[in-house]
């Protein structure tokens, strides 16, 4: 797909990322995959991102945009929040890198989202800065507990949680991938702010009755330098299903 080219910064609101397949692993990247049902060239990246799924220690999230529906296919999942994030990155970076299917890991770099060396290497090359702060989530009861330990530095960052569904399977009716079954994994349902953390320890609760609504069926937590507006290295991750 053709790169769209953003000119000017755009501060908007809806958020954030990640989520992984064991609630206490140890994520060595979160995946940001932005991605269009409109787009001739995501169905190759859609299915890399369902195989890296299988790995406990990456954080794979589907992120649709709506910016290619004019094409003849109004894609089923996409969040204006999400055209509005990947936008916000660019501008963060200082570059006008908009694009699909575009993987930003650990929300320092981006590659082409169905290049799975170069998604090696940016993880490699970020891991020095990203995902230093260890989270813990867990499901008891009629809550999900998220905890964050104390850090000593001055490294500040915003705690976000995102309902997920883990597969998502659509028939694609119209537009560049017409007739084809296309299977989205961990694709992200909304974004709601739990706070901020300040470098001490906290504990976080969230009723599940807030969050088992529809086809949800996992929940992600991250902590992410700067804001909505300009999001930046990705302090901490977790998942846990919920179903």
């Amino acid at each position: 797909m053709i790169p769209l080219r953003i000119a000017s910064t755009l501060a908007l609101g809806c958020l954030v990322i990640l989520e992984v397949p064991a609630a206490n692993a140890e994520p060595r990247a979160v995946l940001e995959l932005f991605t269009s049902q409109g787009c001739s060239s995501c169905p190759a990246a859609d299915k890399l991102l369902g195989e890296l799924a299988k790995d406990p220690s990456l954080v794979p999230l589907t992120l649709a945009v709506d910016y290619w529906d004019y094409l003849g296919w109004k894609d089923t999942l996409a969040l204006k929040g999400h055209t509005a994030r990947q936008r916000a990155y660019a501008s963060a970076r200082g570059d006008r890198d908009v694009y699909t299917p575009q993987m930003v890991v650990n929300g320092v770099a981006h590659v082409l989202g169905s290049d799975k060396a170069a998604i090696e290497r940016a993880i490699d090359q970020s891991r020095k800065q990203a995902l230093t702060l260890g989270i813990q989530a867990s499901v008891a009861g009629d809550k999900l507990t998220v905890s964050l330990p104390a850090k000593d530095d001055s490294t500040a960052g915003e705690i976000w949680l995102c309902p997920i569904t883990k597969s998502v399977p659509v028939k694609i009716g119209r537009g560049e991938n017409r007739g084809h079954v296309i299977t989205y994994t961990n694709v992200v349902r909304r974004w709601t702010k739990l706070g901020e953390w300040n470098g001490k320890a906290q504990t976080l609760s969230v009723p599940l009755q807030d969050l088992q609504t529809g086809d949800i069926d996992a929940v992600a937590v991250v902590v992410q330098r700067g804001s909505a507006g300009a999001p930046k290295t990705m302090l901490g991750a977790a998942q846990v299903t919920l179903r």
